[in-house]
């Protein structure tokens, strides 16, 4: 057993003994933004995820931090002024991770929309099929509005379709106008739900986190749990907050009270390799409605294209996948609004899909159902001494607001005042990240000299990791830079470092949440042998144990993001 698997077994341990404030199931985003909002207030927690931290719906978004523009059409105002807010504290708070991206919407009418989004607003169970330029103009000054406050970047211009079509050159010759505002991308949401839970972790000595566990009974005030490996503990929470998003009502019924909380959508991405495209946009996002009336997003990733997403009414997170349907809409689409440039199957090197977590609703249409977020509370009875707080909605970019509504909660019933805000607290790898041309140059100059790295390499590990990579720049100064077979980037010292340091129980772990080698389309059989051989010594894994880690992840690759590995990077199949 690793040290932090060691440190996290006698944290849980001590829970045993002497029983936890709050219980947290889930360690998705919601989840995790609480655990470490409440372990920074000294609550004792204990977050628990029946997969890996950050491995479903959290997996799964169209990667953006993003204001809610959309939200303007069904008067959701409280929570476009509670995203922006959220969005440039998170461009502070997480710049390792979080940067602006800025963002062209066609424009294929001057009046359309008008009168069908008052509808909206006013409560119709329809949405408008095309939004005109008096819509987005007015849309755009309101997004300006309700981004004012913390605000870090430009308002937005509005383009007339000569300056337009200079600025998108590939861009459909049916638009009559465009404007350019800004948003806000994470570059591996994954990795922010780990440091939020490592966040946690180092805040609180006394709290804890356990992946890959099951709850396998709540009986008599005591939640248990139990490991594929056999590994097993029972807590006596004084209140459980169940964060399982789409599996909210599962858990809720395993915890003995069934409800009905969740109506979860399917959202679905692609991932294409394309040059020419991604040339063209310059850096910036096309956020465009599709010929269905749908609001689609094609931007840069990593130097691929990502494309989404889908809004499909659906209840099976466990089985969730991009279906070849939604692979056509979203070709179909790209050649719609980019008719110069060619586009195929062949070119997709990754596809990805998850359930969006949100209330149960009547709605007509999946975009009328609310983005916001609630926290239903499940009072004790006599079976079960403790509260139940189900986090029910809510979206990537709010997480944080979300987790401290909640914690004000939680510690108004546990009887605690809050010690801290989390406003301006850097997550992970942005605690002291260097702002700023010049501090950004210093730091890379220390290092660099020090560890007598290149320059260019430790740029890489700081826009990587942040200012953990100081830590990994110790490693890799200590036994040397030896790339991973087929790559230029990835060391080994890197995986080892992570192997060892963040709570990866299995190969999956690494090539998947630690970092992007699976959605960059950059793992073949080789370097994937390779991770597996370092994970394997650092683990303690035997051969039958690493060949069966490789086989689950070629396996999990191929049947949920259609990718088959081949001795080169990855290709879809």
């Amino acid at each position: 057993m690793n040290e932090p698997e060691n440190t996290q077994y006698n944290r849980i341990k001590q829970l045993e003994a002497e029983g936890v404030d709050v219980l947290i199931l889930g360690a998705g985003v919601n989840g995790a933004g609480l655990f470490r909002d409440l372990s920074e207030q000294g609550v004792n927690c204990l977050i628990v995820d029946k997969a890996d931290f950050g491995s479903g719906t959290s997996a799964a978004p169209s990667r953006l931090i993003h204001g809610g523009l959309k939200y303007l059409e069904t008067g959701e105002f409280g929570l476009i002024a509670q995203s922006t807010l959220e969005r440039n504290l998170l461009l502070k708070n997480a710049p390792h991770n979080v940067q602006p991206l800025p963002t062209f919407i066609p424009v294929f009418s001057w009046t359309r929309g008008v009168w069908a989004s008052l509808r909206t607003l006013m409560g119709s169970t329809t949405a408008p099929r095309s939004r005109g330029a008096v819509l987005i103009k007015i849309g755009l000054a309101l997004y300006d509005y309700f981004g004012a406050r913390e605000r870090v970047m430009p308002r937005h211009r509005f383009l007339f379709k000569n300056t337009a079509t200079k600025e998108m050159p590939y861009i459909t010759p049916a638009i009559v106008a465009g404007g350019i505002y800004h948003d806000a991308k994470v570059s591996q949401p994954e990795r922010l739900v780990y440091e939020l839970v490592s966040d946690g972790l180092a805040a609180n000595p006394k709290s804890a986190a356990s992946n890959f566990m099951a709850l396998v009974s709540a009986k008599d005030g005591a939640v248990s749990f139990e490991g594929p490996d056999g590994a097993a503990f029972t807590v006596t929470p004084k209140l459980v907050v169940n964060a399982a998003g789409p599996w909210i009502d599962h858990v809720n019924e395993a915890l003995g009270k069934p409800t009905k909380m969740i109506g979860g959508t399917k959202g679905s991405h692609i991932l294409i390799d394309h040059p020419e495209l991604v040339k063209s946009l310059n850096g910036r996002m096309i956020y465009f409605e599709a010929d269905d009336g749908r609001i689609c997003l094609v931007y840069d990733y990593h130097g691929l294209a990502l494309v989404g997403s889908t809004d499909i009414p659906s209840d099976d997170p466990d089985n969730v996948r991009a279906e070849e349907p939604e692979i056509d809409y979203f070709i179909d689409s790209l050649r719609s609004l980019l008719p110069k440039l060619q586009f195929d199957r062949k070119q997709i090197v990754y596809a990805y899909s998850g359930i969006r977590p949100l209330p149960a609703s009547n709605a007509s249409e999946p975009g009328l159902i609310s983005r916001d977020h609630s926290a239903p509370i499940i009072e004790p009875d006599r079976e079960r001494p403790f509260a139940i707080i189900s986090l029910v909605g809510g979206k990537w970019t709010t997480f944080r607001g979300f987790a401290e509504e909640v914690a004000d909660t939680v510690l108004s019933r546990l009887g605690r005042d809050r010690l801290k805000s989390t406003r301006n607290l850097s997550i992970g790898g942005g605690k002291d990240y260097p702002a700023g041309v010049q501090a950004h140059a210093a730091w890379v100059g220390k290092y660099a000299m020090e560890s007598g790295l290149s320059s260019a390499r430790v740029e890489t590990l700081l826009a990587r990791y942040g200012t953990t990579a100081s830590a990994i720049i110790e490693q890799e100064t200590r036994v040397g830079t030896v790339f991973l077979p087929e790559t230029d980037t990835i060391s080994a010292a890197e995986i080892a470092w992570i192997a060892r340091n963040e709570l990866v129980v299995h190969l999956a772990d690494i090539v998947l949440r630690r970092t992007t080698l699976a959605i960059d389309g950059a793992l073949s059989t080789s370097n994937l042998q390779a991770i597996a051989d370092i994970a394997a010594r650092e683990l303690g894994w035997s051969d039958a144990r690493k060949m069966q880690e490789i086989e689950t992840v070629t396996t999990e690759l191929a049947r949920r993001h259609g990718v088959i590995l081949i001795s080169q990077p990855a290709k879809r199949r």
